[in-house]
């Protein structure tokens, strides 16, 4: 079977050549180089030895996904032909070369690596870092803020330009702050041509030195001088608290015992939503967060499940139920969306009947658990044409309450299920208007009692105690309220 050797160039220095690479080159065999701009190539032409290099590839082609698949093609048409090849790139085979992980994929030849220093070996000699403090090794292009962690040290490649460097640079400031000290590694490894730069982040694509042999080096996240923490620390901190030398408190905590917070957190969280308050939002968001950690922490210590399980749960339903996002399939609008996830999560759950998927509706508050019952009665045409049903409904539960009032006497069990017919009435019409019931009463409620705060400040410059005033005169200042609040809102 033809064979190509992958023969590794080393970070740049000549003197890294290793042995088996100089073999490789000398050994009579055609030799191929994925680009010429590499400073052990003057080796080769030392000696006289022969090569073909691809670089022109790099200048025909508008993505560097098109560059790679031509080389490939070209090296398997020429094994074909030859046999046997050797193709050399630079640094070690097996880091950030692309071409390499195509070649092992493909079963036309047989590839062996021959091995060289990576450019890595020469950044953390420069900046005196242990991998085995953490280090991760991130292609640049496309780099999204997933990818990056605080936790490990990072070396970015493929910032080949300023541009390139830029988008890192905005996607790195959206975690780091922008004074945070990085350092670029220009020409590794390569003696009297090795420059380094120790620049604060904001500064990184502002230098001059930026070329195809640039490293990014952005250390992991000292805590004791920047207070940034990813989900990992929250889940240690958690684990921490819930130790024998942590806190009393968290470590007798169970499920049932804090199950009322994670309403609370919700409501305070739906809170800050709706004052608009971006600060207040994202430690809502925490304080949720907070929950799902803790309770992640307790079902691990008990054995019931870890917190993969859960972010892996979560992620497989993302996954699942947007297959027009992750598989081919289309959509034409949200409300196909949202009938699609329906409709995968019932198969999933083996529900079939439409009083299974009733019965399927969580213990929410009574108007939104209503609201979402009446949707899926919907779902199966049980729902009014027009808004003159919903509406006519309210007036005729209304009528049937005033009467069960006057019949049964107030507090019966009979104007208490009334009441209910009523009121499921009132959500029914919210949601032919598409409306979120919960919301609107939400909103009703905080209306109703700025107005009587209001009320209580006009009261007290007038002297009076509104414990005090009459009905009539309560009505009076509460119209006051109003026009005051009516002529703020032309304003």
């Amino acid at each position: 079977m033809s064979k190509i050797f992958v023969v590794g160039l080393g970070p740049g220095n000549i003197d890294d050549l290793t042995l088996g690479a100089i073999r490789r080159m000398e050994g009579g065999k055609p030799n191929y180089i994925r680009t010429e701009r590499h400073p052990a190539v003057e080796y080769m032409k030392e000696k006289g030895i022969e090569y073909t290099a691809f670089d022109h590839i790099y200048d025909n082609e508008e993505s560097f996904e098109k560059v790679y698949e031509q080389i490939v093609s070209k090296l398997l048409a020429a094994v074909k032909i030859q046999g046997e090849i050797n193709y050399f790139v630079p640094g070690n085979p097996m880091v950030a070369e692309n071409t390499v992980k195509m070649l092992l994929s493909q079963s036309v030849c047989q590839v062996q690596i021959v091995s060289g220093m990576s450019f890595i070996e020469p950044v953390l000699e420069t900046v005196k870092a242990d991998p085995v403090d953490g280090l991760k090794v991130i292609d640049a292009i496309g780099l999204e803020a997933a990818k990056v962690d605080i936790n490990s040290h990072q070396i970015f490649t493929q910032v080949y330009n300023a541009r390139v460097m830029s988008e890192t640079k905005l996607v790195l400031m959206d975690i780091f702050p922008p004074d945070y000290d990085v350092t670029l590694i220009h020409n590794g490894g390569m003696g009297d041509r090795e420059v380094i730069e120790r620049i604060p982040l904001h500064e990184i694509d502002r230098s001059d030195n930026i070329g195809s042999l640039t490293s990014l080096f952005v250390p992991k996240v000292d805590k004791n001088v920047q207070r940034i923490y990813d989900f990992n620390d929250i889940q240690a901190i958690m684990k921490k608290l819930r130790a024998e030398d942590g806190c009393p408190w968290d470590r007798e905590q169970d499920h049932f015992s804090i199950r009322g917070a994670v309403l609370e957190e919700a409501y305070e969280l739906v809170e800050a939503i709706e004052e608009d308050d971006p600060d207040h939002v994202v430690e809502e968001l925490g304080d949720l967060l907070l929950q799902v950690v803790f309770h992640a922490q307790i079902g691990h210590e008990n054995g019931d499940f870890n917190p993969v399980q859960v972010t892996s749960s979560l992620a497989n339903k993302l996954i699942t139920r947007h297959p027009h996002v992750f598989f081919e399939k289309n959509v034409d609008n949200s409300d196909e969306v949202v009938y699609n996830w329906n409709k995968i999560k019932y198969a999933n759950r083996n529900i079939t009947r439409l009083s299974e998927k009733l019965r399927n509706v969580p213990r929410l508050p009574a108007l939104l658990r209503s609201n979402k019952v009446q949707e899926k009665a919907a779902e199966v045409g049980f729902d009014w044409d027009m808004i003159e049903g919903p509406a006519d409904k309210v007036s005729e539960e209304l009528k049937e309450v005033l009467e069960a009032a006057s019949t049964h006497g107030s507090g019966s069990l009979v104007v208490e299920s009334e009441i209910g017919d009523l009121l499921f009435a009132a959500v029914n019409l919210s949601r032919f208007l598409e409306v979120n019931p919960e919301v609107a009463l939400g909103r009703t409620i905080e209306k109703f009692t700025k107005r009587l705060e209001e009320m209580e400040y006009m009261a007290d410059g007038m002297g009076i105690v509104m414990e005090e005033m009459t009905l009539e005169e309560l009505d009076s200042l509460w119209d006051r309220v109003k026009l005051q609040e009516n002529g703020d809102n032309q304003d």
